[in-house]
């Protein structure tokens, strides 16, 4: 029995050790967004993005106009849009996303969008957007 309870306390010992770790490798940030910079991807598109641990969350402007062509991605992504409104063309419908609304769109489902009027949505992806972080994401470019 004092075996099973020196076996227990052991595994404990490494598991508080091993969450500790992780707590010390993340990073807390306080960011406003006003301390970011816009990024000009395009005349008609601009962007700033926050990168956590496991997460990554974007503020993306877009004139009315403005075409995100049509993309896929590991990531899983939701949109929510704080203003104007996106239309989506997304698994087969057309699909409208005004302010207050949420999209949820899977790992690798196809999609494009276009600003139906000005619009600021925040863009939340899971893992972070490694194309987005090093500037490979030439189909928002424009070919840049």
């Amino acid at each position: 029995m004092a075996k099973a309870k020196k076996a227990k306390r052991a595994t404990q010992k490494k598991i508080a050790r091993s969450a500790s770790k992780r707590r010390a490798e993340a990073e807390l940030k306080h960011i406003p967004w006003s301390s970011i910079d816009l990024e000009d991807l395009n005349p008609l598109l601009q962007r700033q993005f926050v990168v956590g641990q496991n997460v990554m969350v974007a503020r993306v402007l877009l004139k009315k106009g403005c075409v995100v062509p049509e993309h896929s991605h590991h990531n899983e992504q939701i949109t929510y849009i704080l203003e104007g409104a996106l239309k989506f063309w997304i698994d087969g419908k057309e699909i409208v996303v005004k302010a207050g609304e949420v999209l949820a769109i899977p790992p690798h489902m196809p999609h494009k969008a276009e600003a139906v009027e000005d619009t600021v949505d925040l863009d939340i992806f899971n893992p972070p957007r490694a194309d987005w972080i090093n500037k490979t994401d030439q189909y928002l470019r424009g070919g840049k």
